[in-house]
Order: structure tokens, then C-alpha cells, then sequence
């Protein structure tokens, strides 16, 4: 595995507040995570230490819910649990193929970190093994975001990728079936999936779907089966049904 972060290395521009207990408990279990301080209510630290083992690398601090309105936006559902982190380091889009053999996501210019974290959550129900975001015009990590994931982005490693059509030529040399998801692909998923290699999808988003390089260097623009009258799906909807059909395979 990668190298444990740099303090301020990664994704984002510094440290900043993960909230909610399924992400806490995933930052805190993963070792290439870097945390800073722990804000916990009593009741939070006591739900927290029966499901975290350790090993402790941060102190729980003790708060009452008001302190949490302080720091935090104002709809944040935080559950009396927060951790200051540092983002993680990127990983290598060769590394994360290596660990796992699971099929990869290729997210072009999604830019809402909510929807970013939601098709995080999507990958790591069905065993992605990995995320692939343009190094620009993705978000960063937030506390939205690391929200949304549920815990999904200390699961599944996120590659940054600075040219995404450069990453899926990687990805076709190292054997993937690359194939992007546009309404007006000719085949189905299920019809166009093959049985025999590994398989990556490109999905754009929701209101201007893939790019024209993107769609370009795909090996195949397929669909997915939908219902008269409706024309798309959230981009994190997309992906887990699509992700679904490629491993009940």
C-alpha cells in the first residue's frame, strides 16, 4: 500500500472536519488516514469505543453539541462525532489495480461532491477497485463528501488522474474492456459486458454526460435498460447499477 500521508498532502488543500460515525469510524480504522483531533459527545464516544478497537492515534476530546455548530455547516448531521484529518494521499492507478480485481470507475468532470461521495459508497458495496477522478475539475475532500461516502472513502482507494483519457488507454493496456455509459450506445451493459477480462466505466456528468475524447476512446458506449420517458440517471445511481450488473456476472 501507499505510503502514509504527508501532513496537507492529497486531495485537498489541508486538514478538515469528517463528521457522522460511519466516516469516523472508517477514518479511524484506516492507517493512511491522518488524524488531528477527535470531538466527541459522551454519548458518541461511548457508541464509538464499542465498535473501534483501536489503536487510538488521536485523543477523544470531549464537546457538548453546541461546540459542533462552530466548525461545521449548518445541516451537517454529525451524530456528536467529529474528526480533523488530513486528505489522503492519491493512489497510483497501477497500484490500486494491482491490490484488487475488481472493475474501475472513471468519473469525467463530476464535479458534486455528494454525488462523488455516493458513487464511492456504490464502489465499495460492489467491490470497485477504484475511483478515478480528474486531478482537476473534481471536488476535493470535504466533509460533504467524506458524509455522502459514508465511510466509503477511507474503503476505496480514489486515483487523480490528471488526463482521463490517458487513463483509460493505461487501463485497455493493462487488459480492461473500457466502456463508457451514453444513452444512445447500441448495446445494453449486460449485453455488451465480457465474461473473459476486467472492466472499466466511464460515466459522465448528469447533464452533459461523457466528453467527446472520453467517448472516443472508450472500446464501446453502451446503455442501460430504462422505462420510456426517462432519459438518464443520477450519476451515483448509474454506477451502482451498473457496477451490480458487472459483478453478478
Amino acid at each position: 500500500m501507499p505510503e502514509p500521508p504527508r501532513p496537507g498532502a492529497g486531495a485537498g488543500s489541508g486538514a478538515f472536519w469528517i463528521y457522522g460515525q460511519h466516516a469516523v469510524l472508517a477514518a479511524l480504522s484506516n492507517p493512511r488516514r491522518k488524524p488531528r483531533r477527535l470531538l466527541v459527545t459522551t454519548d458518541a464516544e461511548l457508541a464509538l469505543r464499542e465498535r473501534f478497537s483501536g489503536p487510538w492515534r488521536v485523543t477523544p476530546e470531549r464537546a457538548d453539541r453546541a461546540r459542533f455548530a462552530t466548525f461545521l455547516p449548518e445541516d451537517s448531521i454529525h451524530q456528536g462525532i467529529a474528526l480533523l484529518a488530513e486528505p489522503l494521499e492519491p493512489v497510483a492507478l497501477e497500484d490500486a489495480i494491482a491490490i484488487s480485481d475488481g472493475p474501475v470507475l472513471l468519473l469525467d468532470q463530476v464535479t458534486d461532491p455528494r454525488n462523488v461521495g455516493a458513487v464511492l459508497r456504490g464502489a465499495a458495496a460492489f467491490g470497485a477497485a477504484c475511483v478515478v477522478l480528474q486531478d482537476r475539475h473534481a471536488p476535493p475532500e470535504t466533509g460533504a463528501l467524506a458524509r455522502a461516502a459514508s465511510g466509503a472513502l477511507d474503503l476505496v482507494p480514489v486515483v487523480r488522474e490528471v488526463n482521463l483519457s490517458r487513463a483509460i488507454a493505461a487501463l485497455q493496456k493493462a487488459g480492461f474492456w473500457v466502456m463508457g455509459l451514453a444513452g444512445e450506445g447500441k448495446r445494453t451493459l449486460a449485453e455488451a459486458a465480457p465474461r473473459d477480462r476486467r472492466v472499466a466505466l466511464v460515466l459522465g456528468a448528469e447533464d452533459s454526460g461523457l466528453r467527446r475524447l472520453q467517448r472516443e476512446t472508450c472500446d464501446e458506449l453502451v446503455r442501460l435498460p430504462m422505462a420510456e420517458g426517462v432519459e438518464s440517471l443520477n450519476v451515483s445511481a448509474a454506477a451502482a447499477v451498473a457496477l451490480y450488473e458487472i459483478v453478478r456476472r
